[in-house]
């Protein structure tokens, strides 16, 4: 019998399972199955069968395993994280009442990764389940997709293989009283149910696998098979929010589920639900894609409603949620969340609309080359501004220091002078001075951050945009404009001084950025409004 958390109940035989279509396509990264061993040419072969238009499976890092798994043979499921969401400890509960009653997870024929449908003993699918080490790239994964340890660099290189999971997770813990209406999402331990294992030496048979497990949403279609016109302005406009504040990568037509269609199309009536949030909250600032960028809906201001949401909304104390919630995500992708919050509140009160917020985040590829968004240009200038000011303040520093040896160097001077020493050139009395001065006192010049400011100054060994040079930072990872070795924002490594101090840069360019884009908005609109055709 599986531990259940729900009053006993009677089972019986299971019904067909419903057909979900999810049949879809998407932007897929092809370089990154080059980095893999085990695709041959026959997996490649089934691309196309396989392909869905995302490629996003939530997962999580394997656990470390338990006495009791071994105790017991029967099935048992455990919630690891999101305990405290609402709506999880219903939907685990229905989930163990099928699972005692004999029902095996029905592999998703669609997609890249590893996922399975679970029914109710009534035969209605109530859940979708991910396994960590089956998403596209892990070790397990049941589609050829195969070659990577968890922890590695994914589909999306700002995305670690298996840990797409919390940030399933992470979306439906940020989406406030359901506001984009994200499924409840819990990361549980699912143990002696049958999933995919290959032959790679590693454990053959686990006794539990960590998975991602959603609420399997009923739905007519997805937003794939329906034109824009059709949608309501407000699911667009709570989608775009959520896309936002989160950064999501991978916002598809495939991953936006129609309800309220019934066949007929009217337009403006058919409301959108929000799945697959695997590739959100990337630790640095990745290019998103926004499949609602283009619709016209994105145009129309927000409601008084959806601003006073905006406007609700406090990041700091969301990232606490996070990293109580989730504490295995990485602060490098709280910090990218913050950023993005910071930066939804701010546009909204200038009365940008959801398109202008879009289009400031995406990149642009001019002359065949990928241009840096708006917003990474804005980080990037409030950077520069960090580090001037940090250079100030050591230069300052230095002043200081040399200020205390005045008395000295007037005094060597006027010995040097009377003939009982040899004379040194000026530029030779720092170094002398340090090298017969304590360590504590060399110190004070050779502050690794000033180190670390006069190497950048000197680095041109990475070139950004139009082929501007981009200055190398631990704290402040910028990379060339392919984007070979990685995305171009990080804040990975910044201490929280300098990071407090870069939102502070970060907010104080806003204004002009937000009244330049307008701008342009407005210059568009009259151009259009002006052309006959």
């Amino acid at each position: 019998m599986a531990v259940v958390v729900d009053h006993p109940h009677g089972f019986k035989s299971l019904a067909q399972l419903p057909k979900c279509r999810l049949q879809s396509y998407s932007h897929f990264d092809t370089t990154m199955h080059e980095l893999t061993h085990n695709i041959t040419t026959t997996h490649t072969s089934n691309l196309t069968a396989n392909f869905h238009k995302s490629y996003s499976t939530p997962c999580l890092s394997l656990a470390t395993q338990a006495k009791e798994e071994f105790e017991s043979p029967n099935p048992r499921i455990e919630i690891i994280s999101g305990r405290k969401a609402p709506r999880v400890h219903a939907l685990v509960a229905e989930v163990a009442i099928a699972l005692a009653s004999g029902v095996k997870p029905t592999p998703v024929p669609s997609g890249l990764g590893g996922a399975y449908y679970l029914q109710s003993r009534k035969g209605n699918t109530i859940a979708v389940v991910k396994p960590a080490d089956e998403e596209p790239l892990a070790f397990n994964n049941p589609k050829g997709f195969a070659g990577r340890m968890l922890g590695q660099p994914g589909m999306k290189r700002s995305i670690r293989v298996g840990e797409t999971g919390l940030r399933e997770l992470a979306a439906y813990l940020l989406d406030h009283g359901g506001f984009a209406g994200v499924p409840p999402s819990a990361l549980v331990k699912i143990c002696n149910v049958p999933f995919n294992v290959n032959n790679t030496g590693l454990a053959s048979n686990p006794p539990f696998k960590i998975t991602s497990i959603q609420r399997y949403v009923e739905h007519d279609t997805d937003a794939g098979d329906l034109g824009p016109s059709g949608f309501s302005v407000s699911s667009v406009h709570r989608i775009g929010i959520l896309d936002i504040r989160v950064l999501n990568l991978d916002r598809h037509a495939g991953n936006m589920l129609v309800k309220n269609f019934h066949g007929s199309y009217v337009a403006g009536m058919a409301e959108l639900i929000p799945i697959d949030h695997g590739f959100c909250l990337p630790e640095s600032l990745d290019d998103p894609y926004f499949e609602w960028l283009h619709w016209p809906q994105a145009l129309i201001p927000f409601s008084e409603t959806e601003v006073d949401y905006i406007s609700n909304l406090d990041p700091f104390k969301d990232a606490e949620l996070l990293r109580t919630e989730l504490p295995s995500i990485r602060e490098c992708s709280v910090r990218v969340f913050i950023l993005c919050t910071i930066f939804l509140k701010r546009a909204t009160a200038a009365g940008l609309s959801l398109a202008d917020m879009g289009d400031m985040m995406t990149r642009e590829f001019i002359g065949g080359e990928e241009s840096w968004s708006i917003l990474e240009n804005i980080c990037k200038n409030a950077k520069a501004n960090l580090d001037m000011e940090i250079t100030t303040d050591e230069t300052d520093e230095v002043k200081e220091f040399e200020e205390m040896f005045t008395f000295d160097k007037e005094f060597e001077d006027s010995f040097n002078s009377k003939g009982d020493a040899s004379t040194h050139p000026a530029t030779d009395k720092p170094l002398k001075m340090f090298k017969n001065s304590s360590e504590g006192e060399r110190s004070k010049l050779s502050d690794p951050r000033l180190a670390r400011l006069l190497q950048e100054s000197d680095s041109k060994d990475g070139c950004g945009p139009a082929g501007i040079p981009i200055l190398r930072s631990v704290s402040f990872a910028a990379h060339n404009n392919n984007h070979d070795a990685g995305v171009c924002v990080s804040f990975e490594e910044m201490k929280e001084e300098e990071w407090s101090s870069f939102l502070e840069y970060f907010e104080e360019l806003l204004p002009e950025a937000f009244e330049e884009k307008k701008s342009m908005s407005l210059l568009k609109q009259r151009l259009g409004n002006s052309c006959e055709f």
